[in-house]
């Protein structure tokens, strides 16, 4: 949970931006953007599996420069 306490002489704009950076520091955002829509756990499963292909290809392809 990201919270952020107001400074002495702080504007409410400045302690937004801090909260903003906050949360995009410990991944709220995207969790939010992660769970926005469902998935089925198939589709989650071959989502990993190409993203974990196109891993191992490009590290190949670095290997062999």
């Amino acid at each position: 949970m990201a919270y952020v306490k107001l400074r002495d002489g702080e504007s409410v704009d400045e302690a937004i931006r801090r909260f903003k950076r906050e949360c995009e520091k410990s991944g709220i955002m995207q969790e939010i953007k992660k769970r926005e829509f469902y998935k089925a756990p198939s589709i989650v499963k071959k989502e990993k599996l190409t993203e974990a292909k196109r891993k191992i290809r490009r590290k190949m392809l670095k290997d062999n420069r």
